[in-house]
């Protein structure tokens, strides 16, 4: 079942901003890239290492893996380089009135 959460206030998360989330037994980074939302489970699908101290490749939509180098696309998940083969999850976020949410199940 699908739950709508709260991430946080629209003004804590400004464009190139970033914010980790815990839910249930995951870690979700929600990135603001030029005023688009994006949500990524936080760990890599190649060695289970946060993501979210790695560089956003804004041009491509992408978050790399400061470990090993990982880049995965923010929309969908999927990897674009390897080591990383397998995607992580996305989660649908948006803008709801002055806070962002987020839609986890």
């Amino acid at each position: 079942m699908t739950e709508t959460i709260t991430v946080c206030p629209t003004v804590e998360l400004p464009p190139g901003g970033r914010k980790t989330v815990a839910w249930e037994d995951l870690e979700i980074l929600v990135v603001n890239i030029d005023g688009e939302l994006f949500a990524i489970e936080d760990r890599c699908s190649h060695d289970d290492g946060d993501l979210a101290e790695g560089e956003i490749d804004p041009e491509r939509c992408a978050i790399e893996c400061p470990r090993h180098g990982a880049l995965f696309d923010l929309r969908s998940g999927k990897p674009l380089t390897l080591p990383a083969y397998k995607p992580v999850e996305t989660f649908p976020v948006r803008v709801d009135g002055d806070a962002i949410t987020m839609e986890v199940d």
